[in-house]
């Protein structure tokens, strides 16, 4: 079977979804809608993907670049939008036609829709369900020996006949054509109709008309048919596919420990035996490498998780973990974080555009904003880099050898760079370099002289009960 050029309707205008933005550009699981039907269309091996945009070209930021995009001018139905789009498809031997708002449809379905065209030697060929409540889905009319003579509309009143309306098999606005008798068949629909439009279903009564057989490829499962034209739609649909991609990640042998509570975008990668526990978030291009345990309540974007590493309670954006990394619980790992194997960054630590090195540790209370850290360092609590200079409005780096201890409360005021196995004293301020092995400290190792109030705790009760 020839490899199809696939058309996707996508000019419609999706003013239920009460949106700025186009309606086939709302995600779904971490991909535009328009992008789960070009998906189909390319794992159904269309080498040819043709989409029919409004005018303005809203969807071409979602488009990869060998999409072919064509503009229907003005909004005249299905039939016209397709028309549009025959400049592309000339000399086609099959052309199958999808709608961009119908992202559950499974590639499987696409080719077995195109199997049965090729099979049956059809002009036509239209993907139908059975329905117990069909709804305003146009309705599939089939002759006395079973063959299909037209689909009759039911959105507007006056389309279709109470007989017609009575008919559960519907159209679920996907087909195939034979490409020759396409064109030919468009250019003599008219649009007597309810609505004034030019639907593409009119074709098969035309090519039936000619002699040409029309048939028919029944879905297996109608779900894959829902179309989205609003929220509670786009919800609904956003539900099913969120469930295959968990099905897929536990089939690969990942374990969500509760699915209901676990999200994960198309583009996430887990390998086997890692656990997801409840209340996850694993979004845009994460990858968790194997023996990894990632949550609870942890969220996961474009985040690389080694073997064996751990992440609870925490949020991590565009940072790299290598294997048996600890993170959490409440650290916030911003871009260009880098944790390298064996490292933690604990409770209530936040690093950015930072390496921190081979077994390094960060336990808690801290900010690592611009750093390179070796191999064995141990961070204080709250230790602070100070990367900004507001005078300047440029951030600089702090640099910390290997084996380096920060006591509480140091602060790092960049540029400054810690030699191999420096120390710092509690409650400092380090602006200038300090040599390997040193300790430093401010304003001196030695700290200003402790005074003690002897009796202050007689003296405090005796102020209360006077006042």
């Amino acid at each position: 079977m020839a490899s199809p050029v696939v058309v996707i309707l996508a000019a419609g205008k999706g003013t239920r979804m009460r949106s700025e933005l186009p309606k086939l550009a709302h995600p779904i699981c971490g991909r535009a809608m328009i992008g789960w039907t070009v998906a189909t269309a390319r794992a159904a091996g269309a080498q040819t993907i043709v989409v029919v945009d409004a005018p303005g070209a809203p969807l071409g930021s979602h488009l990869d670049a060998d999409v072919r995009v064509v503009i229907q001018e003005r909004p005249l139905g299905t039939g016209d939008a397709v028309r549009a789009a025959l400049g592309e498809i000339a000399g086609a031997d099959t052309v199958a036609v999808l709608t961009g708002d119908t992202p559950l449809l499974r590639a499987a379905s696409l080719t077995g829709l195109l199997a049965a065209h090729a099979a049956a030697g059809a002009a036509a060929t239209v993907l139908t369900a059975i329905l117990d409540q069909p709804g305003a889905y146009g309705r599939v009319v089939r002759d006395a020996a079973g063959e299909v003579v037209r689909v009759v509309e039911a959105k507007a009143a006056g389309d279709a006949t109470d007989a017609e309306l009575a008919i559960q098999e519907v159209n679920s606005g996907i087909f195939a054509f034979a490409g020759a008798a396409l064109g030919d068949a468009l250019a003599r629909i008219d649009n007597a109709n309810a609505q004034g439009e030019f639907y593409l279903p009119d074709v098969l009564a035309v090519l039936r008309g000619d002699g040409a057989r029309v048939g028919a490829h029944r879905l297996a499962d109608p779900v894959e048919m829902w179309g989205v034209n609003d929220r509670i739609q786009l919800a609904a649909v956003t539900r099913v596919a969120q469930a295959r991609i968990l099905e897929q990640l536990m089939a690969a042998g990942a374990t969500i420990v509760n699915p209901a509570m676990t999200t994960a975008d198309v583009g996430v990668t887990v390998a086997p035996d890692v656990q997801i526990e409840p209340g996850c978030c694993l979004l845009g291009a994460t990858s968790v490498a194997a023996g990894a345990v990632i949550g609870p309540h942890t969220t996961l974007i474009d985040a690389t998780v080694g073997e064996g590493a751990r992440v609870v309670h925490s949020h991590v954006n565009g940072a790299v973990l290598e294997g048996r990394v600890s993170v959490g619980p409440f650290a916030s790992l911003r871009p260009g974080t880098v944790l390298r194997a064996g490292a933690k960054a604990g409770t209530f630590v936040e690093i950015k555009n930072a390496d921190v090195g081979p077994g390094s540790k960060v336990p808690h209370l801290s900010y690592i904003g611009d750093a390179d850290i070796g191999a064995d360092v141990n961070l204080g609590a709250a230790t602070i880099t100070a990367n900004y200079d507001a005078r300047t409005r440029r951030k600089a780096r702090t640099t910390i050898g290997a084996r380096v201890k920060t006591s509480v409360d140091t602060t790092l005021v960049a540029p400054v760079r810690l030699g191999e196995g420096a120390f710092t004293a509690a409650g400092s301020v380090i602006g200038q370099d300090v040599p390997p092995g040193a300790l430093a400290g401010s304003p001196g190792v030695a700290r200003s002289a402790q005074r003690n109030v002897d009796g202050y705790l007689d003296r405090d009760n005796d102020a209360k009960v006077r006042g």
